[in-house]
């Protein structure tokens, strides 16, 4: 998922995010409402956003996710842009574009 850190707050790119579809997948949805139950900000045509405080809790739930092998490794990484310096916290479940 295209990813960002502005001011301490990390953005998913709003087209990255999974969607929840009625009758879909029931692990793509409750990865949905996994993600967005912690964000501080998830509208439909905006950016996700999420606060440091969560970033420990949002790590555990993409490796979680990840390890299940049920979504794409794309659907369950945050892809920083080259150069941008990747907090610690989130680095087992990142890389750069």
């Amino acid at each position: 998922m295209r990813s960002k850190i502005e001011n301490d707050v990390l953005f998913l790119h709003h087209e990255d995010v999974p969607e929840y579809k009625k009758g879909g997948s029931v692990v793509r949805n409750s990865y949905f409402w996994a993600l967005r139950s912690i964000a501080g900000k998830a509208s439909r045509y905006g950016d996700w956003e999420y606060e440091p405080e969560v970033w420990f809790a949002l790590r555990r739930m993409l490796l979680s996710f990840t390890e299940s092998g049920y979504l794409g490794f794309r659907e369950t990484v945050l892809e920083f842009p080259a150069g941008e310096e990747i907090p610690e916290v989130l680095r087992d479940v990142s890389t750069w574009q």
